[in-house]
C-alpha cells in the first residue's frame, strides 16, 4: 500500500515537472525553434488543428523558422493563426513559404520573460507540494485505519519528502536553465 501511494506520487510530481517544460517551451528566447509554434492551431477544413499536422516547420537560421504548407491555400489560414498568436511574432509570405523571423529581446521583454518562467516554476512547485500533502493524507489515513505502522507511516513520508525534494530541485534546474537561456543574447 504505501510503495503504491509513493509511486502515484512519484507518478504526478513527474507530470508536474513535464508540464513545466511544455510551458517553458511557450516562452520564446531569442533563438528560433519550431516548438514555439506548438501552442497554435490553424483552422484547417472547418477543425482547428496543430500548425505541425498542416505545414513543415523547421529552422532556417538562428533567427528565422520556415514554415511550409503541404496545401497552398492554408498559407493564410496559417500566417492568420500566427498574427491572432500572443506570441508577437510577424509572419512574411513568400509565395508557399512562410518566414518568420524572431525579434530580438529587448531587456525590458527578457526580464517579463524571466518573471514568467518563475511563475511558471513555482506552480509546478506548489504543485509537487500539493501532491506531497495528498500523499502524506493517504498514509495518515491507512495509519488512522490501523492498515500500517507508525514506523511504516514514517518511512512512507520520508520517501514522498526524498521524491518532493528531488522533483523540487529539478524544477529549480530548469528554471535555471531557462533563465540562463533568456539572458543569452
Amino acid at each position: 500500500m504505501i510503495n503504491e501511494i509513493v509511486q502515484d506520487a512519484e507518478a504526478r510530481m513527474k507530470k508536474s515537472a513535464e508540464a513545466l517544460v511544455e510551458n517553458f517551451k511557450k516562452i520564446r528566447t531569442g533563438r528560433a525553434h519550431p516548438s514555439i509554434l506548438d501552442s497554435i492551431t490553424v483552422s484547417y477544413y472547418g477543425s482547428d488543428v496543430p500548425i505541425q499536422q498542416v505545414a513543415n516547420v523547421s529552422v532556417e537560421d538562428a533567427r528565422t523558422l520556415t514554415i511550409i504548407p503541404w496545401e497552398k491555400k492554408v498559407v493564410s489560414d496559417i500566417e492568420r493563426a500566427i498574427h491572432k498568436s500572443d506570441l508577437g511574432l510577424n509572419p512574411s509570405t513568400n509565395g508557399d513559404v512562410i518566414r518568420v523571423p524572431m525579434p530580438a529581446l529587448t531587456e525590458e521583454t527578457r526580464k517579463g520573460y524571466i518573471r514568467q518562467a518563475r511563475t511558471e516554476a513555482e506552480n509546478a512547485r506548489v504543485a509537487i507540494r500539493n501532491i506531497r500533502r495528498d500523499a502524506n493524507g493517504d498514509l495518515k489515513d491507512l495509519l488512522k485505519e490501523k492498515e500500517i505502522t507508525e514506523d511504516d507511516s514514517r518511512r512512507g513520508e520520508d520517501q514522498v519528502q526524498k521524491l518532493t525534494d528531488k522533483y523540487v530541485a529539478e524544477v529549480d534546474s530548469l528554471l535555471a536553465q531557462k533563465e540562463s537561456d533568456l539572458m543569452e543574447i
